[in-house]
């Protein structure tokens, strides 16, 4: 079995998520390849030392920060037939691997994914964890706890069969987020299975501020736009939520303006005013998210959660555009550039 992690400032999760994937009790040999990018931290040096520490993990070094790339580089260097992307923020469940081969046997599939579960550990990352649970923060996708177990447009992180992965392609290095989902369109088109087994559980610390996650949000909005000059009608209808949530609050601020001006008024003002309700409704849709989340840890995260939800879809929406616009040449994700202390939310 082979297993591939891309890395980068990731010294805070990084043994943990290493440790999860050596304790799998898959049978049979395990190596585990670690693509190293420019880290910034103490990244670096616990890989080496985990490294020393067990013959079954390697390094390569990917001198950009560009995930893709990462990505190809680890794959190239493994040797098993089935391969498994872990990343160093996500922490595989006990049993993991065995059930998933068991269903990629099952099904068929080229590649099989289970759940998202995204945990925190401060007030502001649990109020980011709530927001990447709930269909209102990132659409209802099958992968992030809201599907039954079936075929699959996507699949998060992924347990591949080496044979189809490597025939399309592996991942596009032209494309800096949004490769994973790009990459199962491919094997689809090619006609092999993309399966979302909701058995299946990995556990993932999202980022822990409010500046990483709009940066985060931003730069895959950005690449959002891409895939849609890309691939167009490909690209599900939830993805076009962000930017038109954009768009309807530039209309509601031009309409306020020209209303506070005088130049809307009368039943010219009135009509203006219907722009107002939509927004009030998103607002009551964020209000209501934030009182019946589940697993929230307490009022500090929940209060937060409106505010993470808007941040979430404004930052990937005003992206979106963005990369409709101009395309995703040179937008990198920098939120993982700065080292994040998660209790400090």
């Amino acid at each position: 079995m082979s297993y591939v992690m891309p890395v980068l400032n990731e010294e805070t999760d990084l043994e943990e998520a290493v440790n999860a994937v050596l304790t799998q009790d898959y049978p049979g040999q395990t190596e585990l390849v670690l693509s190293l990018g420019p880290s910034t931290d103490g990244t670096d040096v616990i890989a080496a030392r985990l490294a020393a520490a067990d013959s079954r993990l390697r390094l390569v070094h990917n001198p950009e920060a560009n995930i893709s790339k990462g990505l190809n580089l680890a794959l190239r260097a493994t040797v098993h037939p089935i391969i498994v992307r872990v990343d160093a923020h996500a922490t595989l469940s006990d049993g993991y691997t065995r059930a998933a081969v068991r269903t990629l046997h099952r099904t068929g599939a080229a590649n099989v994914g289970g759940v998202m579960s995204a945990h925190g550990k401060g007030a502001v990352q649990r109020a980011i964890a709530v927001g990447y649970n709930s269909r209102m923060g990132l659409g209802g996708a099958a992968y992030h706890g809201h599907g039954e177990a079936g075929p699959a447009e996507s699949a998060y992180l992924g347990v591949f069969r080496r044979e189809p992965l490597f025939a399309v392609g592996l991942f596009d290095e032209g494309i800096a987020r949004g490769e994973d989902w790009e990459l199962n369109l491919r094997l689809r088109e090619a006609g092999h299975l993309v399966y979302f087994d909701p058995d299946l559980t990995v556990t993932y610390w999202p980022r822990a501020s409010w500046g990483a996650l709009a940066r985060q949000f931003h730069a895959t909005g950005v690449w959002r736009g891409e895939l849609v000059r890309r691939h167009g009608a490909s690209n599900s209808l939830r993805f076009f939520a962000p930017p038109a949530l954009v768009l309807l609050i530039t209309v509601a601020i031009i309409v306020a303006v020209l209303q506070a001006t005088g130049v809307l008024h009368g039943w010219l003002g009135l009509v203006g005013s219907l722009a107002y309700a939509p927004l009030g409704l998103y607002l009551a849709l964020l209000l209501g998210t934030a009182v019946s989340a589940k697993n929230a840890g307490g009022l500090a995260a929940r209060v937060l959660v409106p505010g993470v939800l808007a941040t979430m879809h404004v930052a990937w929406g005003t992206g979106f555009l963005r990369g409709v616009v101009t395309g995703g040449e040179g937008t990198v994700d920098t939120s993982r550039v700065r080292i994040e202390d998660p209790a400090a939310g």
